[in-house]
């Protein structure tokens, strides 16, 4: 699979994964905050499913 999350994209997606994973321990203590494991893994990862089947890329391309 080829990348598709660029790197501001990435650095958004994972402050996003840490401050909802965060919810689940100080905030609203729901297991709905492990949500925040998507755009985590997927920030480390660059990969995004979501992005593939819509066929977007926010990485920067080399021509």
């Amino acid at each position: 699979m080829k990348l598709n999350v660029g790197s501001i994209d990435r650095a958004i997606r994972i402050i996003v994964g840490l401050i909802v994973i965060s919810l689940a321990f100080w905030g609203l203590k729901t297991p709905w905050g492990y949500i925040g494991i998507i755009p985590l893994v997927t920030g480390f990862i660059g990969i995004c499913p979501g992005y593939s089947l819509l066929g977007i890329s926010t990485c920067k391309r080399k021509q």
